[in-house]
């Protein structure tokens, strides 16, 4: 079988971290890089879930009290950046 190179960049503590891991699995870099390439091919896309990041419940409560002090409409606003840090000053 002919082989080739892929050249690829990634953050250097990234690499690190991942070669010390495969190492600790008994392989180096490209053998885990194979695997990956394999298993796609043999799935036919990506051999993992991709999933959109969804907010924990911490995140979630703050959207919902940001959307209420929004439509709070006894809230406080202010139409310049200026008229915010005067507020902020005090």
């Amino acid at each position: 079988m002919a082989m080739t190179n892929i050249n690829i960049r990634t953050d250097e503590d990234i690499k690190a971290k991942c070669e010390s891991l495969f190492e600790s699995l008994g392989m180096n870099m490209s053998t885990a890089i194979n695997i990956f390439l394999r298993q796609s091919l043999r799935t036919n896309g990506l051999p993992f879930d991709v999933k959109a990041d969804v907010p924990n419940e911490t995140t979630l409560a703050a959207f919902r009290e940001g959307d209420a002090i929004l439509a709070d409409p006894s809230t406080k606003g202010y139409s310049s950046i200026r008229e915010l840090r005067e507020a902020l000053e005090v």
